[in-house]
């Protein structure tokens, strides 16, 4: 997944941090007040050598704020979410595709889950889906039906990580040569049966799994 704690991690915040990502988010809102105003374009602003990816702020009714946050910054007061996509992509054998995590990663290193990532500011919802799916996996999903299935949020009061999650499902046609993992991001993939992912949860290494469960039992439909 392309977000770095990759939505929320289980692990506390500690108060000196979260004051300092409190008072960051409100000096940047002060600086970039009117460029987070515009919905039009996606935003990505260079900052010295480095490309930085902004988020949009929603409200708890999940509409945009007017306001941003920088890509992994965890600034958000209570009643404030930022908005997350994961894309489960089913072959017509009713086999899943799913990838596993870089062992460099910080949080569940190691682990099985479904391509996603953070929504950048301006972007909308599948917009970002295609995206990801595309980075992650080198999959193109554009010409598939709509694939929305339902949208789940998480609180985590006094981190700043609250956030919606909408949930996509495409049926895509594809060989395992069609699929190439983003390296940086996944140490591997497998096409699996609905039963070996609900193994892997059960083992406690795929991630989102009973949030994301119905995506895949649900029947196939082309």
């Amino acid at each position: 997944m392309g977000a770095g704690r990759d939505m929320a991690s289980e692990q506390p915040v500690p108060p000196a941090l979260a004051a300092e990502r409190q008072l960051s988010c409100a000096v940047r809102e002060s600086r970039y007040g009117t460029y987070g105003m515009h919905f039009g374009m996606i935003r990505i602003r260079q900052e010295g050598d480095k490309t930085m990816e902004y988020w949009d702020i929603y409200d708890k009714d999940k509409k945009r704020t007017g306001r941003t946050m920088k890509h992994n910054d965890w600034c958000l007061k209570d009643g404030e979410y930022h908005l997350t996509v994961l894309g489960v992509i089913v072959r017509l054998d009713g086999r899943f595709l799913i990838t596993r995590r870089v062992k460099t990663k910080s949080w569940a290193p190691g682990w099985w889950e479904v391509p996603g990532g953070g929504v950048r500011a301006g972007e909308e919802s599948r917009e970002a889906v295609i995206r990801e799916l595309k980075e992650e996996t080198g999959l193109d999903v554009s010409g598939c039906d709509d694939g929305y299935l339902f949208t789940y949020h998480r609180e985590n009061p006094g981190e700043g990580d609250n956030y919606f999650v909408d949930v996509y499902r495409f049926v895509l046609d594809f060989d395992e040569a069609d699929v190439r993992p983003q390296e940086t991001e996944t140490d591997g993939f497998m096409l699996a049966d609905a039963d070996q992912i609900r193994s892997l949860a059960e083992q406690g290494i795929f991630l989102h799994y009973y949030s994301i469960q119905s995506a895949f039992e649900l029947p196939l439909q082309n």
